[in-house]
């Protein structure tokens, strides 16, 4: 990989991870649409451990908060009816899902499941799924002409039931052109909570997952010698600054706005890429991961 490549894609990296677009799926189309080899699965998430440094520095106050309540309810029971102690407990249940299909699924992760005719369809089915969720949570918000608005759940309301649903999302993000972001907020909009309380779970729920297997693919890159290290740790600084830009950007974004320009977005991009692949214009498979 060249330091080019690194650039490009620590900035597609950052611009697209906490957006409902898929950040796998823009990595491996940047490198199809330029003619380069797929970055992979262990570049994706090693770069990861960039974007979610950038969601641990931006919501340190509440990590902070949550760890200390945790810890203490350890040992003082009576800590243990603290919410703040309660969603220690929910980020771990949540993540484990996504933890036993990751390894369970590992060679599909890094195989057949980057096939961009995969990709293309997640794009889109996963855009109409944002797109319908979206109009749920604006018809309760706004209500209407024989209706009126109905107040939807914030995090206090989250329980171990919703906390295991909100895992199941974010495991299908494990196929490229579903998105983590997309799928965890699109999950917990149909539950009934606000895009707020939805996006900020979907944040504070992807961090052991992704420092876990961040980690687990340093561990296996340096025992195998197959990744770049300096593009890697170039496209990972990258991927920080811009993520972190993005994440202040799209919590503003989300509160006034509605989801429907990503939903067109990807429904767009699916097409095009299956008219691509299609016409021969596309190789559908991937090029040997560049090390």
């Amino acid at each position: 990989m060249s330091w080019f490549e690194s650039l490009i894609l620590g900035l597609v990296q950052g611009l697209t991870e906490f957006l409902p677009v898929s950040s796998s799926a823009h990595l491996r189309l940047t490198a199809a649409f330029s003619g380069w080899k797929d970055p992979g699965a262990a570049f994706t998430a090693i770069t990861q451990l960039g974007t979610e440094a950038a969601v641990l520095i931006y919501f340190r106050k509440d990590v902070g908060r949550i760890l200390s309540a945790w810890f203490r309810s350890l040992i003082n029971k009576s800590m243990r009816s603290d919410h703040d102690a309660q969603m220690g407990w929910l980020v771990i249940v949540g993540s484990i899902p996504i933890g036993v299909l990751g390894v369970t699924l590992k060679d599909q992760i890094e195989g057949p499941f980057r096939d961009l005719r995969i990709t293309a369809t997640m794009l889109i089915v996963m855009g109409v799924v944002i797109g319908v969720a979206d109009r749920l949570a604006a018809r309760d918000e706004t209500g209407g002409k024989h209706r009126a608005a109905r107040e939807r759940k914030g995090l206090k309301d989250l329980g171990v039931r919703d906390g295991l649903i909100y895992g199941v999302c974010q495991a299908m993000a494990l196929v490229p052109g579903v998105s983590r972001s997309g799928a965890t907020i699109s999950g917990g909009l149909f539950m009934g909570y606000t895009r707020e309380a939805a996006a900020r779970y979907s944040f504070l729920l992807a961090m052991p997952a992704v420092l876990a297997s961040g980690v687990f693919e340093l561990k296996d890159a340096s025992e195998g010698g197959h990744v770049s290290w300096g593009p890697t740790a170039f496209a990972t600084v990258i991927a920080f600054a811009v993520g972190y830009a993005v994440i202040a950007w799209f919590m503003k974004f989300i509160s006034t706005k509605s989801f429907m320009p990503f939903v067109y977005y990807r429904i767009a991009l699916g097409i095009v890429i299956i008219a691509l692949v299609a016409t021969g214009a596309l190789s559908p498979h991937a090029a040997e991961s560049s090390g």
